[in-house]
Order: C-alpha cells, then sequence, then structure tokens
C-alpha cells in the first residue's frame, strides 16, 4: 500500500498542520484528536461555543466528488467555528474547463483563504494540493486510498458505546477492495489496539489487507459473516460501491452472504454495536431494522461525532 501522505512533524509548533492519513499518525495525537472531538461534542449539537476561535478565518471546500455528510459536516463544524466557508464543486468551477485540482488550488489560495478541505477521486490528490499550497490541507476522502476524518467520528462513535478500544473486536464488512473507510478505520483501529476482522467476498478482500497497518492491534481476515457474529463488539457494514466498478465482484446473493440482517443481528453479543459510514443501500448491506435500531445501531450518532471529529481537525489545522 502506498503512502500518499506528506511528512510532517507530530509536534503542535510544525506551521502546516495538514491532515492527510491516518497511517503514520502518531498515536499520541490520534487518542489526542478523538478526545477533543468528544468534549466538543456539545458544541457540534448546538450547544454555545463560549468562543468562535476561527472567526477571520476561510475554509475553502473543494469537493471533486460527490457528497452529502461530509461536507455538510466541514460546513457546519467551521461555522461552529465563527469561519467563513466557500465551497466549491468540480461542476461549478474551471476544473469542467480542464483546470485541474492542484491549479484550481493554488488560485483560490492566491485569493487568501486559510484551509483547504478536499475531497478528490484520485488517490492521492489531497498530498497533491498539499504539496503545491502553503496553507493546511484536510483530506475528506481521496479514491481508494483514505478518509482520515471518518476514522475520527467512527472511532469516537464506538468510544462512546464501547470504552476503551483497546482490546475489542470489531469486524469491517463488505466492498474492502474500494473502501477508503476500511483502510483509515483499520488504521486507527489497530494503533488503539483493536482486533479488526475483515470480512467480504474474496474478489472485494485484497490480498495483504491483513498486513496493512501496524500497532498494538491486529487484523484477520475471514469470508464467513455468521461465523464471526458471535464474537465481535462492533460491526461496520461498509457501502457497495458500485461507481469503483465494485459490482464486478458482487455475486446476486450479496445480502444473503454479507448483509446484516434482522436475522444476524440477533447473533451478535449482547451490547455490539452496529456502524454504517453511509450512505446506506438499505436490503442490501443492511436491513431496514438493523439501521434503525436505536439500542444498537448508532448510525446516526456517526453523523453527530462527524462535525465534532471535523471541529477538532479544523481547530489542529487553523488555531495557532
Amino acid at each position: 500500500m502506498l503512502s500518499f501522505q506528506r511528512s510532517y512533524a507530530s509536534d503542535l509548533s510544525n506551521p502546516a498542520r495538514d491532515f492527510l492519513a491516518i497511517e503514520g499518525l502518531p498515536v499520541s495525537e490520534l487518542r489526542a484528536l478523538i478526545d477533543h472531538a468528544e468534549r466538543l461534542l456539545p458544541a457540534a449539537l448546538g450547544a454555545a461555543v463560549s468562543e468562535e476561535r476561527l472567526r477571520g478565518r476561510i475554509v475553502a471546500n473543494i469537493f471533486f466528488e460527490d457528497s452529502t455528510r461530509t461536507r455538510v459536516s466541514f460546513e457546519i463544524a467551521a461555522q461552529r467555528l465563527g469561519a467563513s466557508i466557500v465551497n466549491l464543486g468540480a461542476g461549478g468551477s474551471s476544473a469542467s474547463k480542464g483546470e485541474t485540482l492542484v491549479d484550481t488550488a493554488c488560485n483560490i489560495e492566491a485569493m487568501g483563504v486559510d484551509a483547504f478541505v478536499v475531497r478528490t477521486s484520485i488517490s492521492g490528490g489531497a498530498a497533491l494540493v498539499a504539496d503545491a499550497v502553503s496553507c493546511p490541507v484536510i483530506n475528506a476522502g481521496d479514491g481508494r486510498h483514505e478518509h482520515p476524518t471518518q476514522a475520527l467520528l467512527d472511532l469516537l462513535a464506538m468510544k462512546l458505546r464501547l470504552g476503551d478500544l483497546a482490546g475489542k473486536r470489531v469486524a469491517i464488512v463488505g466492498d474492502i477492495a474500494n473502501s477508503r473507510v476500511a483502510r483509515s478505520a483499520t488504521h486507527a483501529l489497530v494503533a488503539l489496539g483493536a482486533h479488526v476482522v475483515i470480512v467480504g467476498p474474496p474478489a472485494l478482500v485484497p490480498s495483504g489487507f491483513d498486513q496493512l497497518a501496524r500497532g498494538a492491534g491486529s487484523i484477520t481476515i475471514s469470508h464467513d459473516l455468521d461465523a464471526i457474529l458471535p464474537e465481535v463488539d462492533a460491526i461496520m457494514t461498509l457501502r457497495i460501491q458500485l461507481e469503483r466498478a465494485a459490482a464486478t465482484g458482487i455475486a446476486p446473493d450479496y445480502r444473503t452472504a454479507y448483509g446484516l440482517t434482522e436475522h444476524r443481528r440477533h447473533r451478535l453479543r449482547k451490547g455490539a454495536v452496529i456502524l454504517h459510514p453511509g450512505p446506506v443501500n438499505r436490503g442490501v448491506e443492511i436491513d431496514d431494522s438493523v439501521a434503525d435500531d436505536a439500542g444498537s445501531s448508532v448510525i446516526l450518532q456517526q453523523v453527530s461525532c462527524g462535525v465534532a471529529a471535523r471541529m477538532a481537525v479544523l481547530l489542529r489545522a487553523l488555531d495557532r
């Protein structure tokens, strides 16, 4: 697995404060970000912010790939902190005329923005922008590479239900091959000492994925969802990414073999947490009754945690 993360010093004096990947992030900094996001949850949910610490700053959202949750939560996170937002998508920009992502970013930086949030179908695209500009760059998802702020919100949602994640067993199920969410979550979970069980059809689980991450935890691979259900503390079902040609690796009976059905929910151990990064293909990766079960599903809490996690990352980048 190639690493696209631009090298940076981990101490807080670094002037750039890019946030490009979970891979390579010091464990102490990962823990600090999750803890900070947890403290910010009340503000993320609308409680008065005592000080708008980013007032006067301008954050440019460059989203050259479709998004709802990530884009809107970055907007809300910046607004909660007092920053101004500029939104740019490929369809309404000079990208439609052939301008590159990097050229777009360089031109916007020349207008005086303070940070970029970049989402792109290009693996390593956020790092390319970071190499070209001097202001901080936050990766909001780049191709099949990583989605680091998603990992933060996922771990926060799990922590709120399970406490310390060290020693916990977390299953990530489905389209692993095309999932930047799976990669970022695996790096983060293993770093914090969790045991990750990767589950999916052989065609959608890359060979060598069990060697992806380093840390106190571990990774195992299984192609049998039913076998691992009683032993996991959390299970994250992934969206089947048809836009990334996942359909070529999916059998027509995917739900039968890998869908989190009502029957399978009852085979989970008591207190197990159910997650999904969204958007949900209901009735395929997960049944309606399972996704909407407030007792075990934290899918909507993940969305709330996303605002807090992105507030923490924006403060890391700009509050100095």
